[in-house]
């Protein structure tokens, strides 16, 4: 499979966008070349906007273009993106009703090398709580693209998770994605793996394959949102497989995972595991440490998804 630097496929979409739309622009906490959009400041420079190590200032900057009709998109790490500027974004960007595009880069384990300070594994929990946000989190090069192009055109505060490193082309050029709609990349009958991400849709797919060697039937969702939750393909693959594990570069609780179980056990309660982090603060290493370090791997999901099988049998 074809791969492509994620954070350079933000940067050409909202370049592309901004060529047609001349309300689009970025803002940014000093960190351009990490998020990738140096080109785009570089295309508009009076539409690239350099806040400073101040990202609660980035987000009431986004907040004011916004206001005056412009569609900011800002971004940070996403450690930053969420627990430092939250009181600023549900303030100012959300309660005021507005249109601001906020991006967190480096989810979960992804943050590597900057360690557990830097490492969000919260980030979506604390975003759930805010009415109306929408919450997302694209698994590959072309739903990047994609969805950003979707965030562009609805009115209405958006968080996406941005992993900034080469992924696989999971989906063709063709494929139409909205927000708030998963994707179901593998039919299966005997489970449901419902993943979230770049690295762990990846890593989901490994373990169908897996799971097939052994003669389980795996389906496999790239739920893609959070928030709203594509409520009506999880509860059809609930009722279809009668069984669901979630897999997660978050806790489980408070994210992708925490909502599944909520929406299965008010409409469609089945047994339930998940993979993610559980309950842990991050840490220093490579990110292939790290995703054996907290579990986050393929291996992981096929052995929740056999004790799942053994405990309903």
């Amino acid at each position: 499979m074809a791969e492509r630097e994620m954070r350079a496929v933000y940067c050409d979409t909202l370049i592309q966008l901004a060529k047609k739309d001349p309300r689009i622009v970025v803002v940014e906490a000093d960190l351009m070349k990490a998020t990738g959009t140096m080109p785009f400041k570089t295309a508009y420079p009076d539409r690239g906007i350099d806040a400073g190590v101040a990202e609660a200032n980035m987000v009431g900057i986004a907040a004011g273009l916004s206001a005056a009709g412009k569609i900011p998109f800002a971004a940070s790490f996403g450690c930053f993106a969420s627990r430092r500027v939250f009181d600023q974004f549900f303030i100012s960007a959300n309660y005021a009703r507005l249109n601001v595009k906020l991006t967190g880069t480096d989810p979960g384990i992804t943050a590597a090398f900057n360690g557990g300070t830097h490492m969000p594994f919260e980030d979506m929990g604390m975003m759930r709580l805010i009415p109306g946000l929408s919450i997302l989190e694209p698994s590959d090069p072309v739903s990047l693209e994609k969805l950003v192009e979707a965030c562009a055109v609805h009115y209405g505060c958006t968080y996406m998770r941005l992993h900034r490193k080469p992924m696989p082309e999971l989906y063709g050029q063709g494929e139409c994605f909205s927000l708030g709609k998963g994707k179901v990349l593998r039919d299966g009958t005997d489970v449901t793996i419902i993943a979230l991400g770049a690295l762990m849709v990846n890593e989901a797919v490994k373990a169908a394959k897996q799971l097939e060697e052994q003669g389980i039937s795996a389906a496999v969702i790239d739920i893609l949102s959070v928030k709203p939750l594509d409520k009506e393909l999880v509860l059809e693959y609930a009722a279809k497989t009668g069984r669901i594990v979630t897999a997660e570069n978050h806790q489980c609780a408070g994210g992708m995972g925490g909502a599944v179980a909520e929406l299965t056990a008010l409409h469609c309660p089945i047994p339930l595991a998940m993979v993610g982090i559980q309950d842990e603060f991050g840490e220093v290493g490579t990110q292939d440490w790290l995703q054996e370090r907290f579990k986050l791997t393929a291996a992981e999901i096929v052995r929740n998804t056999l004790e799942l099988i053994r405990s309903k049998k």
